[in-house]
C-alpha cells in the first residue's frame, strides 16, 4: 500500500508555529514516528506553501497511490482548484486538520476539500494523521 501525506502552507513550521494550537513536535519528527507505526505501508510526505505545487502533486500521484492524506491548511477554506484536483483523480483523499477547525474562526468552517474527500478527520492533533492512515487500512 502506498500513501502520500500532503501538507499545505505553514505546516513546515510545526513545532514553532502557535504551539498552543499545533503542539511542539515538528512534522518531520512525527513523520518518522508514523513510518515506524505503519511499517507495512509505503509512506511518503510532501509539503508546499504554494497552491499550484499542491495541485501538481495531487495530480502526479492521483492515479497510482492507494491513498492521500491531505492537510491543505489555509487552502482548505479558499482553494476551489485543490477541490477540483481531488475530483479529477482516482486516488481517495482523506482531509485532516490538527485543530478542530469548527472551534476556531468562522472562515475556517468552510472547506472546499470536504465535499470531495473520502472522509474528514480533525481536532485530534497530530494523531489525526494516524487516524487517516488507519481509515485506508480499514477499507482494504
Amino acid at each position: 500500500m502506498k500513501i502520500l501525506i500532503i501538507n499545505g502552507p505553514n505546516l513546515n513550521l510545526l513545532g514553532k508555529r502557535e504551539p498552543t494550537i499545533y503542539g511542539n513536535t515538528t512534522f518531520v519528527d512525527y513523520f518518522a514516528k508514523l513510518q515506524g507505526n505503519f511499517i507495512n505501508i509505503e509512506l511518503s510526505y510532501y509539503q508546499s506553501n504554494i497552491e499550484g505545487e499542491l495541485i501538481n502533486k495531487i495530480q502526479e500521484v492521483g492515479f497510482s497511490y492507494d491513498g492521500i492524506v491531505l492537510n491543505a491548511a489555509a487552502y482548505t477554506h479558499t482553494s476551489i482548484g485543490i477541490g477540483d484536483a481531488i475530483k479529477a483523480i482516482e486516488t481517495p483523499v482523506v482531509e485532516v486538520h490538527i485543530s478542530n477547525t469548527f472551534g476556531r474562526e468562522e472562515f475556517r468552517h468552510q472547506s472546499y476539500i470536504s465535499p470531495v474527500a473520502k472522509g474528514v478527520i480533525l481536532g485530534f492533533g497530530l494523531q489525526s494523521y494516524d487516524l487517516a492512515i488507519q481509515s485506508f487500512l480499514a477499507s482494504k
